[in-house]
């Protein structure tokens, strides 16, 4: 199994617990021209060439803005491999600290990605409060995890490694693996 790292607006420092994941479990890091001016049909773009390029099964793992790209492709494109998203802190795309340089992610609907996921969210997130995170999870047909008081779920919040995420992760891979 691949993981395929998503990251957010301006990409994750490498102390970042995706970034530290990343150099711990392997997997594809998603590149994108543009990490400060996102547009989401260049990123989308961006993730299906690495998903055509990427032979076998494969998770998501995606912070921030990498949530909503991970539901944007999902929405135009399918990839049977794929067996779930794991999205952590979904930025509210209608919330006020939604970043204005952030063109075309749009908030969730009715139209389901048609894959597994759980979305992870922070109590005192300022990107989308526990409100719009749990619209955002009924949405997309996702299971919800709340995580308590960890801001954005960042470099911010100070979690390193971010173990109680692993455990996430690991349980939702599990569930991914029982039919």
């Amino acid at each position: 199994m691949t993981y395929l790292f998503l990251a957010g607006i301006g990409n994750s420092e490498a102390e970042h617990w995706q970034a530290i994941w990343h150099r711990e479990l392997g997997g594809r890091w998603v590149e994108h021209a543009d990490w400060d001016r996102p547009r989401a049909s260049d990123w989308v773009a961006d993730l299906e060439a690495v998903l055509r390029a990427t032979p076998g099964p494969k998770v998501i793992v995606a912070h921030s803005l990498g949530c909503l790209l991970a539901v944007e492709w999902a929405k135009q494109h399918r990839d049977p491999q794929i067996l779930g998203s794991f999205l952590v802190a979904p930025p509210d795309p209608c919330g006020p600290c939604f970043p204005p340089a952030a063109a075309g992610f749009t908030p969730p609907g009715d139209d389901q990605p048609p894959l597994p996921a759980l979305v992870v969210a922070s109590s005192n997130d300022p990107y989308a409060s526990l409100p719009a995170a749990q619209r955002a999870a009924a949405g997309w047909g996702a299971e919800l995890a709340e995580v308590g008081a960890l801001g954005h779920i960042n470099l911010a919040s100070k979690i390193g490694g971010w173990e109680q995420g692993r455990a996430l992760l690991a349980r939702f891979l599990a569930r991914l693996e029982t039919p």
